[in-house]
């Protein structure tokens, strides 16, 4: 892999490079959703406790180690946007304990604003692609993704980003795809999911773009819309709607999404994700 990360920077042979990574990151994928369900367990946060156990890894993350927002007595980090977000959970098996947790925020008529609304519609610089542009029913916005520091303990992963999701590009020289940190990308899955499942379908989301490139070896490929700009650390606005997502999810993952689907939404009729063009890591669609 570190011979495909140095050609990988010759600009006639980087796309190949970048799918034979993702095809790499695919089979790792295929081979960890098989055994994703002995170790993690994803959960809907539908009640007040499961939401309180949310607000209280927030709190680790958000107040305690990164003092983006003050510490509260209670240990709960809870805003505005909750009362009109779904919440998900990741849960260790074997301790009980919460590996890592996000949200998407919706948004039912013009009052009820996304962070990206409130906070950063100067990072939007696209002109047909802004929240304003379709239906309030129809957007959502990825937010407070965290994974709390007792469930980053590979080398790899003692760095602050990794808090919010961020991967590592020192490490991914991918000595190997194993350095991915499925905790976090099992979270974007899970937006995915609860985006898809509540018809919302045009997804924001503010990120940072080392974090945006790394995850297109997994296939999630959103559309920057604009520069970066100072939102804690550098961040850009970012977008991408349910075709999007389905064209270019990697093969592996796409077991692993389907793995957590049964998990989120176990009464619910699942949406299978095929292979347009057998074989290959990309022509994804919904069946």
């Amino acid at each position: 892999m570190k011979h495909l990360k140095i050609i990988q920077k010759i600009p006639v042979v980087k796309h190949l490079v970048n799918k034979a990574i993702s095809r790499l990151a695919s089979n790792d994928a295929n081979a960890i959703s098989k055994h994703f369900s002995q170790f993690l367990r994803v959960e809907l946060a539908a009640s007040e406790d499961l939401r309180a156990e949310v607000f209280n890894v927030r709190h680790q993350v958000y107040c305690e180690e990164l003092h983006f927002e003050d510490e509260r007595k209670n240990q709960l980090e809870q805003d505005e946007f909750d009362s009109h977000s779904f919440h998900s959970l990741i849960r260790h098996v074997t301790t009980g304990k919460v590996a890592g947790t996000v949200r998407i925020i919706t948004s039912g008529h013009g009052d009820e604003k996304l962070p990206i609304e409130a906070n950063c519609m100067h990072a939007i610089t696209d002109p047909t692609i802004f929240p304003a542009a379709f239906p309030r029913n129809e957007i959502c916005e990825i937010s407070r993704l965290a994974v709390p520091e007792t469930f980053r303990r590979r080398k790899f992963d003692q760095f602050k980003g990794a808090a919010t999701g961020v991967i590592n590009e020192v490490f991914f020289s991918e000595h190997e795809l194993r350095c991915f940190p499925y905790i976090a990308i099992c979270l974007y899955l899970s937006a995915a999911l609860m985006a898809l499942h509540n018809n919302k379908r045009h997804v924001f989301v503010m990120m940072e773009p080392r974090l945006a490139r790394s995850l297109t070896f997994v296939g999630i490929v959103f559309k920057q819309l604009g520069d970066p700009i100072e939102y804690h650390g550098k961040r850009a606005a970012y977008y991408i709607n349910p075709e999007m997502f389905r064209k270019n999810l990697s093969v592996g993952y796409v077991k692993l999404l389907e793995s957590i689907e049964r998990e989120l939404y176990p009464n619910d009729k699942p949406r299978p994700l095929k292979r347009k063009f057998p074989g290959f890591g990309w022509g994804l669609r919904f069946s």
